[in-house]
């Protein structure tokens, strides 16, 4: 944890008052959850793939949500996205287990475990494949390095890291235990020999140390780093060139308090809250304007804003977390109605 000197030297220069209410970030979870429980159904009637943008962060967000008690994430469609992502990798298995993978590589084989572990699935003979893929490929590097070069989410190795290490910790088998400490020990000195380049590095080399294990010292530095990177509304942008924005100011807040380095009272966390919730759109999304070429075919997932929609989706989704993660756990139950025939 930082300490509260610490964390008050880092949050003195932020200018906007920590005054945003927890009535006003319960109401904001509440509308935001409903388009990302869309967008995470819209995909997997659309597409047979894992996607890593509209079933990763919006499934964490609406764990996270579920955690909470809101009421948006019922036990059957949480039951569909673990269903979807393994047909996915029953098709593939062969690909997995092979240490061949499949289009995006590490970062689809990590996030989609993420997500099987957001939805609660037990770990079967599909996770143990993709947790083999992932100690074999790459064996040779002290980390895992991102297959395509699409900003920010799949153009970092620290973010492709950091889905590896997780999925190996939390799905690796007692007979795979050896070759996971080895791998894990190797990225940790990786991950502290390399020097972060922008807050995506930043934030997802926060969270691999902590998955990596190492010592609170080299976390509460991390940490320390990526704080300095709030800006003084209160947000983080992807690139010192680029305004604070929902995505980045997301996967800051999350990183920083999943990985111990920041609570969801102190100001700086609230300063990021506070911005998030200025920058949601009345139906509860977040806009984020794509950096990324375009390669796959387009299609409408039931999340706004067209060819930014991918970005978009990701982002609240992380937005959405951090929200819930300052959330009080008491709060009234909330679902919407209007959504559940879906």
């Amino acid at each position: 944890m930082l300490s509260v000197p610490v964390i008050i030297a880092l949050a003195v220069h932020l200018a906007i008052p920590a005054t945003v209410s927890d009535q006003a970030i319960q109401k904001a979870v509440a509308v935001a959850l409903v388009p990302l429980r869309a967008a995470a159904i819209g995909h997997i009637e659309q597409k047979s793939c894992y996607g890593c943008h509209n079933q990763g962060p919006p499934v964490i967000a609406l764990q996270a949500g579920r955690e909470k008690n809101f009421l948006t994430f019922p036990p059957e469609q949480r039951a569909e996205q673990a269903d979807h992502i393994i047909r996915f990798i029953a098709e593939n298995r062969e690909k997995f287990r092979s240490g061949r993978g499949t289009g995006g590589q590490v970062d689809t084989a990590g996030a989609l475990l993420l997500s099987l572990e957001q939805s609660g699935h037990p770990a079967d003979e599909n996770t143990a494949a993709v947790v083999s893929y992932l100690l074999q490929t790459q064996s040779q590097r002290d980390h895992w390095r991102s297959g395509s070069p699409r900003p920010p989410s799949e153009a970092s190795h620290f973010t492709a890291t950091w889905l590896a290490l997780r999925a190996l910790r939390v799905w690796g088998t007692p007979e795979q235990q050896p070759r996971i400490a080895h791998r894990t020990q190797s990225a940790h000195g990786w991950l502290l020999r390399t020097p972060a380049i922008d807050t995506e590095d930043h934030a997802f080399r926060l969270l691999a140390l902590k998955e990596a294990r190492a010592a609170a010292s080299e976390i509460e530095k991390a940490a320390q780093d990526l704080l300095k990177l709030q800006r003084p509304n209160g947000g983080w942008g992807q690139l010192p060139t680029l305004p604070p924005d929902a995505y980045a100011t997301g996967t800051a807040l999350v990183a920083l308090n999943w990985s111990g380095g920041l609570t969801v009272e102190a100001k700086s966390y609230r300063y990021g809250v506070g911005f998030l919730v200025r920058q949601q759109r009345s139906d509860g999304t977040w806009f984020v304007r794509s950096r990324s070429k375009p390669f796959q075919p387009y299609y409408e997932s039931g999340f706004p804003y067209g060819k930014d929609q991918f970005i978009s989706a990701a982002a609240s989704g992380w937005a959405a977390t951090a929200l819930i993660l300052a959330s009080p756990p008491d709060h009234p139950r909330v679902l919407d109605s209007r959504r559940q025939d879906r």
